[in-house]
């Protein structure tokens, strides 16, 4: 027999062709032996309808013919304006890929309802541009995803109560054909919001992974972080298009100035103090003006004070340093001398005023023939240096605006029904979510997730804080050793959410000759705190350590060996902290859990903690800002102080609207009280000069450079909810200003107190406190 066959295969293998095996016929094919009807002899097999796509003429659609359903999907449902352009737009590619049937089978209002959530998506802005790159793309991604003139492949951005399902062009023909379709999967109304990537339905929140907070809680790296610049005309925030580059040209750097001088500017006038209103006489002003009887501040461009002589003004301009070395101020359309031998700060002595900062001056312009230092500025007149000085009689810090008031919210504090009014709430600071998108959600989330614990007991809801860690002193791994020994003595399921450690993780300057050695020894450090880390593996299993790195830290330190670097500045290198992931990859193996890991993240400084989308936002920020601003502040006038003032103690600080975190109860009582005044002034006119610059380098860039194509990292706009300032050079503090509340825990290791190590644990959505413990 299996002679046979193989003879049987190598005749199928004949070229010949009378030898080969013949494919037979399939009986149903074969016709019937009656004559009359010619019908196969067995019956046909069931449909199997593969029809081809339906063929579609292309039209000439006029754009006013468009506008109506245009201007009722656009404007009135998703409140956007269409531009002419973008109507033309719209209109050509209906016609050429919908055809006759726009109108009659609704084929155009899908795509316009999915174009206008697709725009919102990728916060485009409230006028939508025929010439915008967002609307070409979103026109090529629907273009590849139509067939007949319909949307197929995975529905996205229907409307909510739409009922649609997701068919397929088979299903569809089967439909017709009474037969059930194959596939029914109702459409993710949301999809064209991004909510999917952040986790929001709640219908797979059941499973092991997302019933831990960890998993909404998301690190946002300063170079991944979006680049938004603010567009005057359109009164609204823009993705900015080009590729950034850590060598741009030098108009880059106007643009960062340009960018930084429009945010403060529309901050201020959407105050209470810089608006006219016919019943402002009686609200209560933050600056008064002595030598105006105006209701409302009035902000002046500096051009506008040529041929103004003795007139008085107020100014908004960055401070900058002539060439003479006198002080000026600059704005968009000049620039002139300032005099600031009588300035007073309102309030008095409650922020610094430094070169590079952006500042409100009142005072009183002096013409002059010549400018001051003519000759070495370059140019004069409008655009340039402006004859005469200006007299400044009282100089402030542009008052911030509270985050609720940025993204529009409106309700109680930590309400769950809070409503969305103006403001910016659209627009997605942060590449995680929209507060109007996903905010609500995000809240219901937290509310059911994250408990908060009775009073006296740990909570998940923490995050510690260390401050400067350097693992080339060994007592600061020992003071490590203890911090991280009592929270893993702490009950099962109220570890914190996350561990943030601060460098300079050495004390000079790694890989630049300095004392702390080279690359090998860099790499040696690490290795000592990956040994700390593992003899506490349920705190790897349950918590995400953060790492953010200082001016110390390599590689960018073997160049500036220990001057300021440019910001941001990138994590530490993968190589010196290997055996560090190894130890955390360690303790997942050993738990087994299908939950969320615990792990290690390296990021920038600076960078971004985020916990349920755009509800809680933490700021990291490692810089000594303290000592750099006493080093290049400029020197005011001071009021006199009488011989009975000066045996007055201090008042203590206001709760409203900066107070200070008295939960430390572990302070020495050596420590007198005027010298605890002094640190809590040092604390809010640090946090208050940093928060109304609403930048995190308000210097000049000789004192403290920028990456210009990354600027946009540095905005504190809207206001974060909390943020980590980590200064060795000013006093440990936790302080709330206008909603913000700003941590310092300073050096791990006390300095002039052996064997104490401080650091700060802060509640999420509340306030931190300074704790301290012996070793």
């Amino acid at each position: 027999m299996a002679m046979f066959r193989e003879q049987a295969a190598a005749m199928d293998k004949t070229p010949i062709p009378i030898f080969r095996k013949q494919n037979l016929i399939p009986s149903s094919a074969l016709p019937s032996s009656s004559p009359t009807f010619g019908t196969p002899v067995h019956p046909l097999k069931p449909f199997n309808v593969n029809a081809p796509k339906a063929a579609i003429l292309p039209i000439i659609l006029p754009p006013a013919t468009l506008r109506p359903l245009a201007f009722r999907t656009f404007t009135k449902k998703h409140s956007l304006t269409l531009a002419s352009s973008a109507l033309q737009e719209l209109a050509a590619f209906i016609g050429r890929h919908c055809g006759s049937g726009w109108r009659e089978e609704g084929l155009a209002e899908r795509v316009l309802e999915e174009t206008a959530r697709s725009w919102k998506n990728r916060n485009g802005g409230i006028i939508v541009e025929g010439s915008s790159k967002e609307l070409h793309d979103i026109l090529k991604t629907l273009e590849g995803n139509m067939s007949g003139g319909k949307l197929v492949g995975p529905g996205r951005g229907l409307p909510r109560g739409d009922s649609m399902l997701d068919a397929q062009d088979g299903d569809t023909l089967n439909t017709r054909l009474g037969l059930r379709p194959t596939t029914l999967s109702r459409e993710a109304s949301n999809g064209s919001f991004g909510m999917s990537g952040l986790g929001g339905q709640e219908e797979a929140d059941d499973d092991e992974e997302t019933k831990d907070p960890r998993a909404w809680l998301k690190m946002v790296d300063a170079y991944e972080q979006p680049r938004l610049i603010y567009n005057v005309g359109k009164k609204h925030f823009e993705r900015e298009t080009t590729e950034p580059s850590l060598f741009p040209p030098a108009s880059h750097k106007t643009t960062v100035f340009r960018n930084r001088y429009h945010v403060i500017h529309q901050r201020l006038l959407r105050n209470e103090a810089f608006q006219t209103s016919s019943v402002s006489s009686s609200r209560k002003r933050p600056l008064q003006r002595s030598l105006s009887n105006q209701q409302s501040l009035k902000i002046t461009p500096i051009a506008n004070m040529l041929g103004r002589h003795g007139s008085n003004h107020m100014l908004l301009g960055q401070l900058v340093t002539l060439p003479t070395g006198d002080i000026a101020i600059s704005d968009l359309t000049g620039t002139i001398a300032l005099d600031l031998r009588q300035a007073v700060a309102i309030p008095e002595d409650s922020a610094w005023f430094c070169p590079g900062m952006i500042v409100l001056v009142d005072g009183v312009y002096e013409e002059e023939e010549e400018s001051v230092g003519k000759g070495l500025s370059g140019s004069s007149g409008v655009g340039g240096t402006l004859g005469g000085r200006f007299q400044g009689f009282f100089i402030g810090q542009p008052p911030c605006e509270k985050r609720k008031a940025t993204l529009g919210i409106s309700g109680p504090d930590g309400g769950q029904d809070n409503t969305i009014g103006g403001g910016f709430g659209w627009i997605d600071f942060l590449g995680i979510g929209s507060e109007r998108a996903v905010g609500a959600k995000m809240r219901r989330l937290e509310h059911r997730l994250l408990h908060p614990p009775p009073e006296d007991e740990p909570g998940r809801n923490r995050v510690v804080i260390l401050g400067e860690v350097n693992l080339d002193q060994p007592r600061a791994l020992q003071a490590l050793r203890k911090i991280l020994s009592l929270y893993a003595a702490e009950p099962e399921g109220t570890s914190p959410v996350s561990f943030v450690l601060t460098g300079n993780f050495t004390q000079r300057a790694v890989m630049a000759r300095g004392g702390s050695g080279g690359s090998i020894e860099y790499k040696e450090y690490f290795d000592a705190l990956a040994s700390t880390l593992s003899d506490y593996p349920t705190l790897l299993q349950t918590c995400t350590f953060v790492f953010v790195p200082g001016d110390n830290d390599g590689w960018v330190s073997a160049f500036t060996a220990g001057a300021s670097v440019p910001l941001p500045r990138k994590s530490v290198p993968d190589m010196f902290t290997s055996r560090i992931r190894r130890a955390f990859a360690t303790a997942n193996a050993e738990t087994g859990n299908h939950g969320v890991q615990g792990s290690s993240v390296w990021t920038t400084n600076p960078s971004r903690l985020t916990l349920f989308g755009p509800n809680h936002e933490l700021v990291l920020f490692r810089d000594d800002l303290s000592a750099r601003l006493r080093r290049t502040s400029v020197n005011l006038k001071r009021k006199a102080t009488s011989p009975d003032d000066e045996d007055v103690v201090a008042p203590e600080p206001t709760p409203d609207p900066m107070d200070l975190d008295a939960a430390n109860n572990d302070t020495p009582a050596l420590t007198s009280a005027p010298l605890l005044a002094e640190d809590v002034r040092t604390a809010q006119k640090l946090v208050k000069t940093l928060l109304d610059q609403g930048y995190l380098s308000p210097f000049r860039q000789a004192t403290r450079p920028v990456h210009w194509d990354y600027a946009s990292a540095l905005h504190l706009y809207p206001l974060p909810t909390a943020m980590a300032l980590v200064d060795t050079t000013a006093p440990p503090f936790c302080v709330t200003y206008e909603g913000c509340h700003v941590m310092n825990p300073g050096s791990v290791l006390v300095p002039g107190r052996k064997g104490v190590g401080r650091w700060v644990e802060y509640e999420v959505g509340r306030l931190g406190r300074l704790r301290e413990c012996t070793f």
